[in-house]
């Protein structure tokens, strides 16, 4: 049941106090006293599992209280949490268990299945346990105003250059890649959004955008435990229920994706909706209609849209409330602690301009996992190559153009059709094929793949599907399926994708 510090929020004290609600759900909540002793408690069960400096935890599960406590406590343990997305197909979750070398997976109830089904000790599990398992066996309980507990076992120190999350981004090679987060990372992240957004100790923050990916994580929830206000964890985003959880919790911020943004604006619960606690909302992590940024304008909240990578932890250019309303799709400026630098054609831009977005800064990442020849690629003397043409006008602001990378942005999350054709051709009946995006008014992107057969094959659209649910996450697999005789190619064999993706707008004029 919801305690009485719940209910009381609005009057809550400021400044950092143990006794105030750190996180909670519609079920339970946790005061900042309490996190501390349950977070020692699990570090302590962890090291009994055998985890120790650098060994990876991997976590599946929605966003929960649970998810929060096994991070802390990993990175307390001396750990590195491997965070897997559970809408990952089995095989999937597999491979990321095995490239990570992960030691321990913890999962969610509603993931057992999931877990059980990606094969952990094939793939070098040695233990495999419910999130429940890892909670003290009665809830603890703190005075108000005591000093945080003694650790229950020593931890290993840990440095800001040591690894504290690994998080799996989409491979240009068909493979997912480990992005290697340190502890400096997550902290120089979260010092950019505190120069950058005015957040507060009595604020009360929705994790809706999932843990599994770096924004929920770093964009909004991590400032606000650090200012010491109060997170509210969400496992599920659903437009209805998302608008009325503001309502009733009189939340005062959020991250989201562009996607939940205009599911939020086109509900028919939208205009009675009160939205008067709101200090601000980040967005982020695919474009976002115009139409759609300034209905929550009109309503008097403040949204400021947020431009980064995962690579980046992820924060790179930020709105700021002073001039968001008057350049509503602009990703804003550059981070306090953030350089950054466009080189065109391998030369840099001198001034506004466009070019190939750089970053350089201390939240940028240590590399991919295991992946030394990946990270030469990308990183050129502490320069992180984003593949992203931005354009920066004469003000400073800066504007999202181009991709020089082939991905898909479906919904915020990020598809690399390499992965995708990969998939498609396993199939014997598959002779060649090529996944391209195009704009969807719903989800930004959508894939659509062109597919070639081998003569003679009868391969059809449904076994293509029934293939790919087996191997792909539902939102990598494309929304649409064309089969042809050929793909276009220029004189070296090359797929001219920019050719497909002009085929793929007339061919479903409707997605756009």
């Amino acid at each position: 049941m919801i305690g009485p510090g719940i209910g009381s929020w609005p009057a809550r004290r400021a400044r950092m106090n143990p006794a105030t609600v750190a996180l909670c759900t519609d079920d339970e909540e946790l005061t900042y006293a309490e996190l501390a002793v349950r977070v020692e408690h699990t570090a302590a069960r962890l090291r009994e599992l055998g985890v120790s400096a650098g060994t990876r935890v991997a976590y599946l599960g929605p966003n929960s209280i649970d998810t929060w406590v096994c991070f802390f406590a990993t990175a307390r343990a001396g750990g590195i949490f491997v965070s897997l997305n559970i809408r990952l197909a089995a095989p999937e979750i597999g491979y990321m268990l095995a490239d990570s070398g992960s030691h321990v997976l913890v999962h969610g109830p509603e993931c057992a299945e999931l877990a059980t089904a990606s094969d952990p000790a094939e793939h070098g599990v040695a233990h495999v346990l419910p999130a429940a398992d890892l909670r003290p066996s009665s809830r603890p309980e703190a005075a108000v105003g005591s000093p945080m507990p003694a650790p229950i076992a020593e931890e290993d120190p840990v440095e800001l250059d040591d690894p504290v999350l690994i998080l799996y981004t989409s491979g240009t090679t068909g493979r997912p890649k480990g992005a290697v987060l340190t502890h400096g990372n997550l902290t120089w992240n979260t010092v950019n959004q505190l120069a950058h957004v005015d957040v507060l100790s009595t604020d009360v923050a929705l994790c809706v955008a999932p843990l599994f990916h770096v924004t929920g994580l770093g964009q909004v929830s991590m400032p606000t435990l650090l200012k010491g206000g109060a997170v509210v964890v969400v496992p599920k985003f659903e437009a209805g229920g998302f608008l009325a959880l503001i309502v009733r919790r009189r939340a005062t911020c959020f991250s989201a994706v562009p996607t939940m943004l205009q599911m939020m604006c086109e509900h028919p619960d939208w205009e009675s909706a009160d939205l008067s606690s709101l200090r601000y909302v980040i967005y982020g992590g695919s474009p976002i209609a115009e139409e759609v940024a300034q209905a929550w304008l009109d309503r008097g909240v403040v949204v400021q849209q947020g431009y980064g990578m995962t690579e980046a932890s992820p924060g790179v250019f930020m709105a700021l409330p002073d001039g968001a309303s008057s350049r509503p799709v602009s990703a804003g400026v550059p981070h306090f602690f953030t350089d950054v630098r466009l080189d065109a054609e391998g030369e840099p831009v001198a001034g506004p301009g466009r070019g190939e977005l750089l970053v350089r800064g201390p939240h940028v990442f240590a590399g991919y996992w295991n992946r030394p020849e990946e990270t030469a690629q990308v990183l050129d003397k502490g320069w992180y190559r984003s593949g992203d043409v931005l354009r920066i006008e004469d003000d400073g602001w800066a504007y999202v153009v181009d991709r020089v990378k082939d991905m898909i942005i479906s919904g915020g999350e990020n598809i690399y059709p390499a992965e995708v054709e990969a998939a498609i051709a396993e199939l014997a009946d598959v002779s060649a094929a090529a996944v391209v995006g195009v704009p969807d008014q719903t989800w930004g992107e959508v894939g659509c793949a062109y597919v070639v057969l081998r003569s003679g094959a009868d391969l059809d659209e449904i076994a293509l599907r029934a293939h790919l649910e087996q191997r792909l996450a539902r939102y990598k697999i494309p929304r649409y399926v064309e089969m042809c005789d050929e793909l276009p190619r220029n004189a070296t064999g090359k797929v001219l994708r920019s050719v497909l993706r002009e085929q793929a707008r007339q061919d479903h004029p409707s997605a756009h």
